[in-house]
């Protein structure tokens, strides 16, 4: 079942959080809106969990989520490993505050470094 619907229409809300997900993979830290963060933190410990896997069926179902293919490297082979001993809670979210021009709560969203 899909969590919020961000005020967008699907093909759209699903096209920015498999950009945000791509960002947050690559570069370990993205900042958005809370409710985007929330909805990026699920995405992205699921593409955890499937790089956890490593089989050809998780690697596919990355692939087909993950926009970018050298990202589904990363995860395959520095980020599962990484994580192996850990069960979840694979990203934090930070408060920020509200953004200046339409008080819009922002987070800031990152990887867990210590694994």
């Amino acid at each position: 079942m899909p969590g919020r619907k961000l005020g967008r229409p699907t093909a759209h809300r699903n096209a920015m959080l498999r950009g945000l997900v791509t960002y947050l993979l690559e570069n370990g830290s993205v900042e958005t809106t809370l409710t985007r963060a929330k909805e990026v933190r699920s995405m992205a410990e699921k593409m955890i969990t499937l790089g956890k896997k490593n089989t050809l069926a998780s690697r596919r179902a990355a692939l087909a989520y993950i926009t970018k293919e050298d990202v589904v490297t990363k995860v395959f082979n520095e980020l599962a490993p990484k994580y192996e001993a850990r069960n979840g809670g694979y990203t934090q979210i930070f408060k920020m505050g509200p953004r200046r021009g339409d008080a819009a709560e922002m987070a800031l969203i990152r990887l867990v470094d210590e694994a």
